[in-house]
């Protein structure tokens, strides 16, 4: 058990052994893992661009079929956001219900915090759902709150498709590119760490540049 364990969570750096000893099954188990990290909210330590490179890098050495790899990886990753849309559409309303004024739940938990919600996403939520994509945790959680924000689907649903496409072919684009370069292949962990990083980068300068914003317009 422990083995299976540790399989479904590190897969990226299982990835050559188990599509050497499944074959074909491994495609199922790609889409399950990709579509279990972007959809469900329980499940955010699940490996994502670190896969998807790995992925990549398979795909270039002939072990994987390129199309049918992005085919997948575009389906999970768009349905698994739809489907975490469609959770926290059902089960945000009915979890933000405190109404004790003094309670802590009513401070956190409350109507006028999914109103806010509703708002930001309306307003800023294109670019959070794409930028969402390419950070760790993150991403689990934006569609979750986007439908508990009760975001406009139709408006959730287009940028759901560009932040797969971009996610989806950065990754998977940069496996495909650099993942058999041998150092790359001798420092894979490195170069996991590396791509979480470099994942954070782009929400990071956005934050920092709202934040400028924020500061010229006080100003």
């Amino acid at each position: 058990m422990d083995i299976l364990i540790d399989l479904f969570l590190h897969l990226d750096t299982h990835l050559a052994a188990v599509t050497t000893a499944y074959g074909p099954w491994i495609y199922g188990l790609i889409f399950a893992i990709v579509f279990a990290e972007t959809g469900l909210v329980v499940t955010p330590f699940l490996p994502g661009d670190s896969l998807l490179f790995a992925a990549g890098a398979l795909a270039a050495a002939g072990a994987l079929n390129p199309l049918l790899l992005v085919a997948l990886l575009l389906a999970a990753a768009v349905s698994g956001d739809a489907v975490n849309y469609a959770i926290g559409r059902a089960v945000g309303p009915r979890v933000f219900t405190a109404h004790d004024a003094s309670s802590l739940w009513h401070r956190l938990l409350n109507r006028d915090h999914l109103a806010r919600a509703h708002e930001f996403f309306e307003r800023y939520g294109g670019k959070a759902v794409v930028l969402g994509r390419f950070v760790p945790i993150v991403r689990t959680f934006v569609p979750f709150v986007a439908g508990a924000g009760a975001m406009t689907y139709s408006k959730f649903g287009f940028y759901n498709v560009v932040g797969a496409v971009a996610w989806v072919g950065i990754c998977v684009g940069a496996g495909y590119a650099f993942g058999n370069v041998p150092v790359v292949k001798e420092n894979f962990s490195l170069v996991a760490l590396g791509i979480i990083v470099v994942s954070i980068l782009p929400a990071l300068f956005e934050y920092l540049r709202s934040r400028r914003g924020g500061v010229a317009g006080a100003a």
